[in-house]
């Protein structure tokens, strides 16, 4: 937000100097974005009269001028065509710095002729582009006094930070409303004389969608003569970066600034039919006032005659009925809009306008009348003509409420101790009116401009507005937090740097861990594959429909609507999808051999899992000790073990079952499981059928360990390791059991046998051929047992083996190997 220190003045009546004015902003909480003052590198330069310009006698192109500078008469030699005797013209004297060209002046001699300055041009200055003479300063221009204080540039610009819930304070008036509250002057009144009207308007206003536009004025204004706006007027626009247009335009423009109300300004004679209506797009094409056309949606709040769209909303007009110099009625809309649909609009669209940046935000819904009366004021001013009645539609929203603030919260909220009638005098001198105060607290109704105390529902016309709403409404029962709206309000114009710091609690001298259990697994889970010789890939999560495919299901709800290439349009249902086509890229590449992993989400139609998958491909690397082997099932299930035990699994708990997902092969596959229910993680070899589709070479293994599924690890209080005293002692068994029987259901029968006195129970031998018979295997265990109060005698052992060889026959059918 941008304003000159002149125009602020032009509604606070302060004598406070320009860095005492710039400090409160920041305090108050409008922070100071920057000042320009354009006359501070002008402050040299003096208005001179030529007194006389003859021909140079050396040079065609120059003129020798004898200049008065107000301090004496001093020769100088110019080169502008337009120089000339008895003009008023910029002199720079030597030794100042020409801003335009980057030079500093010194005496010098031209052709034989001494140069003792420098007559300017508004280039030179750095006020424009004109370069095709010197500045003609008009004749009543005082020769000797200051150029930037005689032409108005040494007027600074400040520049402000505006928070999105400070719509007010993007106006002057805001700005200055906050400044006199803080105690910098008294914000002069705004009551504009009411223009009577003449005649009968023939325009009016319609509303289709009032939940866009609840409410807005309009007014004709005939016999209007315009054209250029006013040196003032201009040279406020200027003064923030707008650029004049003609006076109907910049007067909309000014008020925008001035007041924080936008306003627009149709020409009546464009104006196709009597009304304009505010309703939804129909898919209208339309050129805008930046020359840009748009097609108006559904969702959009257009402007309408008779002959189509001819505004969006609270956004931009259109070029087909804006004003120019031929324009002799014009028709002043004066709208109040749902920030919301602004908002949208403004995005979908891609339009950043001043009115825009004010309707999001939210401005005085109160504000209307009297902006429309000020508006025809400065119209019939500049351009004349008369004023018809002012026509409107919808009405003014229920905005009243009130909000309530306990003086105790200042201190315990705050952190400020501010006396209650301070408090009170804080809000009233902001425009809060008090209605009800006691000992502790007040309560007061929130003026129309602060959209953002207190805040209420969205915009709805009073009269659809049932009387209990209207009247929560006006209780501000549906406000959120409107206390700590008031608490902000008292501290924010004591300053804010007024508020105590208060220290951070006190950290534990161990500080807690940075990451959360489930980050630590993931770390964890990246070094041991990392470790396992796999490398980590990064890939998309998205894939081909065709390929994730074959890894699992592909609804519609994980199809992408707006890919960013035409075969990455599906949610992977498994990272092992991604790390496959990995391998196979590197395969075509002559690198058939790959060890790959990657921790990243699978997307499954119940939701999103984090995962850890692997997959090697090919065989194990050539060496002169060892032959290379094709990777088989193992070798991902080795893998899975080796993850599990890291993160602290226990592996006793865990059974494998061979129901692995389709995409694996089915006779050289397994889930792991924790309980019936929990699935941990998946292995084996991929299907040939998968990997005929996406023509990689086998053999490929893969897995998944589901790190979501993981338990976080139980607290325990570390205690000393527990050795026992007596040696362990081994036996080996070897059972004969029906091919189809598990090696792992042997494993877990025997380690239940005897629970308090086995500790280790591993398979070290299988064997398969015509020493046991058909349809039958050997599975070789060995048992540990490990004694905790005496040495095991030959009995006591006999006893536990027997029970080993009883238990693993009942559970699975086994017997002892012969």
């Amino acid at each position: 937000m941008k304003f000159s220190l002149s125009w602020l003045k032009t509604h606070l009546d302060t004598d406070a100097s320009l860095q005492t004015i710039t400090d409160t902003l920041t305090t108050i909480g409008l922070e100071l974005e920057g000042v320009e003052d354009r006359g501070a590198a002008l402050a040299a330069f003096r208005v001179a009269h030529v007194v006389e310009a003859v021909q140079h006698p050396n040079a065609d192109r120059l003129r020798a001028c004898k200049v008065d500078t107000g301090n004496g008469i001093v020769s100088v030699v110019c080169g502008a065509p337009n120089a000339r005797t008895g003009m008023k013209a910029v002199f720079a004297p030597p030794g100042s710095f020409i801003p335009g060209t980057g030079i500093t002046l010194k005496v010098g001699e031209i052709r034989g002729v001494q140069s003792a300055g420098m007559l300017l041009s508004a280039r030179e200055m750095g006020l424009g582009n004109d370069h095709d003479g010197i500045v003609d300063l008009p004749a009543d221009a005082p020769v000797g006094v200051s150029y930037p204080a005689w032409a108005g540039l040494d007027d600074p610009i400040i520049d402000i930070s505006v928070t999105p819930n400070r719509g007010d304070a993007l106006a002057v008036r805001g700005v200055a409303r906050d400044l006199a509250a803080a105690g910098l002057g008294t914000l002069k009144p705004f009551a504009p004389t009411p223009v009577p009207a003449a005649f009968p308007s023939p325009l009016q206003w319609a509303i289709t969608m009032r939940e866009a536009c609840p409410w807005v004025l309009g007014r004709t204004v005939r016999g209007v003569r315009n054209g250029a706006s006013p040196q003032w007027l201009q040279d406020r626009l200027l003064s923030i970066g707008l650029r004049p247009i003609n006076a109907l335009v910049d007067i909309t423009n000014f008020f925008t600034i001035d007041l924080g109300r936008p306003l627009h300004v149709f020409d009546a004679g464009k104006v196709t039919g009597s009304t304009l209506t505010f309703r939804p797009g129909a898919g209208e094409t339309f050129r805008a006032l930046n020359g840009k056309d748009y097609t108006a949606r559904p969702q959009d709040c257009v402007i309408a005659d008779a002959a189509g769209v001819q505004s969006l909303a609270g956004v931009i007009g259109g070029e087909a009925t804006g004003c120019d110099e031929a324009t002799t009625s014009v028709f002043i809309e004066c709208a109040l809009f749902d920030p919301v649909h602004v908002a949208l609009t403004g995005r979908h669209h891609q339009i950043i306008s001043d009115a825009r940046q004010r309707f999001e935000r939210g401005i005085d819904p109160a504000l209307l009348p009297d902006a429309v009366e000020a508006a025809t004021r400065l119209i019939q001013e500049l351009c004349g003509g008369e004023a018809s009645e002012v026509v409107s539609a919808g009405a003014q929203p229920a905005w009243r409420r009130r909000a309530s603030l306990r003086f105790a919260r200042l201190r315990d909220f705050g952190g400020l101790d501010v006396p209650a009638d301070a408090a009170v005098g804080t809000l009233e001198r902001l425009g809060f009116r008090c209605v009800e105060r006691s000992p502790v607290s007040v309560t007061v109704e929130v003026p129309s401009w602060r959209n953002d105390v207190a805040a209420a529902s969205p915009l709805e016309p009073a009269d659809t507005l049932p009387p209990e709403r209207m009247r929560k409404a006006a209780e501000g029962r549906n406000a959120i937090e409107p206390e700590a709206d008031l608490v902000e309000e008292v501290l924010r114009m004591r300053g804010l740097d007024a508020v105590p710091p208060v220290s951070m609690p006190a950290i534990a001298p161990v500080p807690p861990p940075t990451l959360t259990p489930r980050q630590a697994r993931s770390a964890l889970a990246r070094r041991t594959l990392a470790a396992q010789g796999l490398a980590e890939c990064v890939t998309f999560s998205f894939m081909a429909g065709s390929d994730a495919a074959l890894f699992g299901d592909t609804p519609d709800a994980l199809r992408l609507s707006n890919p960013i290439a035409a075969d990455l349009d599906q949610m992977r249902p498994t990272p092992v999808a991604t790390l496959a086509r990995a391998a196979q890229r590197n395969a075509t590449r002559g690198w058939p051999d790959v060890s790959l992993f990657e921790i990243g989400p699978a997307y499954r139609p119940d939701g999103q899992l984090l995962v850890a998958a692997g997959l090697r491909a090919g065989s194990t690397p050539r060496n002169w000790a060892v032959a290379a082997v094709d990777f088989g099932a193992m070798d991902a299930k080795a893998d899975v073990w080796a993850l599990l035990t890291a993160l602290g699994v226990p592996l006793d708990a865990l059974t494998t079952t061979p129901d692995a997902p389709g995409f694996y092969h089915p006779g050289r596959s397994g889930t792991v499981r924790q309980g019936p229910k929990t699935v941990l993680a998946t292995f084996g070899a991929l299907h040939p059928r998968v990997l005929a589709a996406l023509d990689l070479a086998g053999p490929a293994v893969a897995f998944e360990v589901y790190l979501d599924a993981i338990q976080d690890p139980k607290r325990r209080r570390k205690s000393a390791p527990d050795l026992p005293a007596f040696q362990p002692v081994r036996r080996d068994f070897a059972f004969v059991a029906a091919s189809s029987v598990p090696a792992e259901a042997v494993l877990k029968a025997a380690r239940g046998a005897e629970r308090s006195l086995i500790t280790g129970v591993s398979l070290f031998d299988v064997y398969e051929g015509n020493k046991v018979g058909p349809g039958l295997k050997s599975l070789a265990i060995e048992v540990v047992f490990q004694p905790r109060e005496h040495t095991l005698t030959d009995a006591e052992i006999e006893a536990a083996c027997a029970k080993v060889v009883a238990a693993v026959a009942k559970a699975t059918g086994a017997t002892l190997r012969g």
